[in-house]
């Protein structure tokens, strides 16, 4: 019993913070700090640690206070994405779950996991895919409905039948006000449809209450991600239709963005 108590002590230690990475803090009353940054969970606040001569300087700033973060790139993130989008989404994963892990709160663990519960994805496993999409969204629920994290999110929780979790994702995002947030929502809906079957009427019905409406009504350019992938998807369902002349009409749109 001791030992479990001291084990669970130390794992719950371990969750309270992660690797400090360099970078820049501008705060909500235009403080810049720059230094090791830190992300304590516990006190919801991230360390900033510099040095000046032999001292080093500590301060905290809280979430709420944050105006911007500035992080590097980190190392070997661009290499595994490739990976990912070119079919080899196995050699990536050992790299961007460290990413995940070093950058926790730090902007880059948003973008890194969301590679990551697509390398998952795309090797079938979509319980791991959705374990690794919750070590983040636990720690930042906002991350469920928003952001770079939140459509591959809902892709592990459609693929894994939590579909009330999903709808209260596509809620919020919906109702959010931001338009890229909100075609992300919309083509999830699509998605969503088509899980049902591969019907013909099913295809009409993602193509007229999803896909075609984010090709048409989200032309903005924070929505041009989404926009790309309403007209592939849109593409798709025209060729399931026997209509491959709008499909090639289509990806050739796409490609052009």
């Amino acid at each position: 019993m001791k030992k479990a108590l001291i084990a669970s002590l130390l794992a719950l230690a371990t969750m309270s913070s992660w690797a400090a990475v360099q970078g820049t803090i501008r705060t909500k009353n235009r403080d810049v700090k720059k230094g090791m940054i830190q992300w304590q969970s516990r006190s919801k606040s991230y360390l900033i640690q510099s040095k000046k001569g032999a001292t080093t300087l500590s301060s905290e700033v809280a979430l709420d206070d944050v105006d911007s973060l500035d992080i590097d790139m980190p190392k070997g993130y661009e290499n595994a994405v490739k990976a990912v989008t070119s079919g080899q989404p196995a050699a990536a994963i050992g790299v961007l779950s460290k990413i995940v892990d070093d950058y926790r709160m730090l902007i880059w663990d948003k973008s890194a996991g969301a590679y990551l519960v697509k390398a998952y994805l795309a090797m079938g496993d979509a319980q791991k895919a959705y374990t690794a999409a919750q070590t983040i969204t636990r720690e930042d629920p906002d991350a469920a409905w928003k952001g770079d994290l939140a459509p591959a999110y809902w892709q592990s929780l459609l693929k894994t039948g939590r579909k009330q979790q999903l709808e209260n994702c596509l809620r919020k995002a919906a109702t959010s006000g931001d338009r890229a947030t909100s075609a992300q929502a919309l083509l999830m809906r699509g998605d969503i449809i088509l899980s049902e079957g591969d019907t013909h009427d099913l295809h009409r019905k993602a193509l007229i209450d999803a896909y075609l409406r984010v090709a048409l009504m989200y032309t903005d350019e924070p929505c041009k991600a989404a926009r790309v992938e309403a007209l592939e998807k849109s593409a798709k369902s025209f060729e399931k239709l026997d209509q491959s002349m709008r499909a090639e009409k289509l990806r050739a749109q796409a490609k052009q963005m």
